[in-house]
């Protein structure tokens, strides 16, 4: 009685998830199912599935707008994404191992001050950020949203690091200073090859925030040429005063494919580093 009472709560549990995960996908279904449909069956028809499978709004999507194709905004995102990745795994990582591993005066005090900039909001930032890369001529290029990520400035990720860092079994630190193991061989040697699931979970999320941005690519970026995947989304709806919805949710559909292959082949890593890098002190 007991074990029919376990597996019937069991089995409860787990419809419920089900449902629940039915839900909260839905919504990217429906997506996919209306990016085949025809133009007025998209809104006009109550079945989820297609009356008449069609490509012809991939086709469209991919022509682009006012002589640009989509494939030329897949690789703006794709530059965009791959230097913001690059300049936070070689910046987060050193300031990380800097507060990690090194001992200096006014460590805990800057890391304070570090931490103290995640509950910064950006748009406090923005107007003063946008004068500053405005007199440098940086706007309307990548500039702005690529140099800062060279300079450490998503403390988010400085801090993950740093906790997985310090998680780090210290007996390899006393066996490298035994070993005569200077500062730069400690941390290209020992640290950055143990600290990989960290380093991962780094990558993942700034190609995810980066590649959604819009708001500040829809800031720093005017010109149709250099527009991203994000941005060029957006024409498909105001850019000739019909709406394309159909090729806007064909376009939607690819842009998803670069986050659910890097979430898939990565998944084991990010899980790794962040319950690791969290539960360490």
């Amino acid at each position: 009685m007991v074990v029919s009472n376990a597996k019937s709560k069991s089995f409860l549990f787990h419809a419920l998830i089900i449902l629940f995960a039915i839900a909260m996908i839905y919504p990217l279904i429906w997506m996919i199912c209306a990016s085949s449909k025809i133009g007025p069956e998209i809104f006009q028809s109550k079945s989820l599935l297609p009356k008449q499978l069609t490509l012809e709004n991939y086709r469209t999507g991919w022509k682009g707008i006012s002589g640009y194709s989509f494939g030329s905004f897949f690789n703006n995102s794709f530059q965009l994404v791959i230097f913001s990745i690059l300049g936070n795994l070689l910046s987060c990582a050193m300031a990380a191992y800097a507060f990690a591993k090194l001992n200096f005066k006014g460590r805990n005090l800057l890391f304070t001050l570090m931490m103290g900039t995640l509950m910064l909001p950006k748009h406090v930032r923005l107007i003063p950020q946008y004068i500053i890369f405005n007199k440098l001529g940086w706007v309307n290029t990548y500039l702005p949203m690529i140099i800062p990520k060279f300079l450490a400035m998503d403390g988010f990720f400085v801090f993950l690091m740093t906790q997985y860092m310090r998680g780090l079994p210290k007996e390899l630190d006393e066996a490298a200073t035994i070993d005569g193991c200077g500062y730069l061989n400690h941390y290209l040697r020992i640290i950055i090859p143990m600290s990989v699931p960290a380093l991962i979970s780094t990558m993942i999320f700034t190609f995810l925030w980066t590649w959604n941005d819009f708001f500040m690519q829809m800031i720093y970026i005017s010109r149709l040429e250099q527009y991203t995947v994000a941005l060029a989304l957006r024409m498909f709806i105001d850019s000739t005063g019909s709406n394309a919805w159909g090729a806007l949710f064909a376009m939607s559909t690819l842009s998803l494919i670069p986050l659910f292959l890097m979430f898939i082949i990565f998944q084991r890593y990010l899980v790794d580093g962040i319950t690791a890098g969290g539960i360490k002190g």
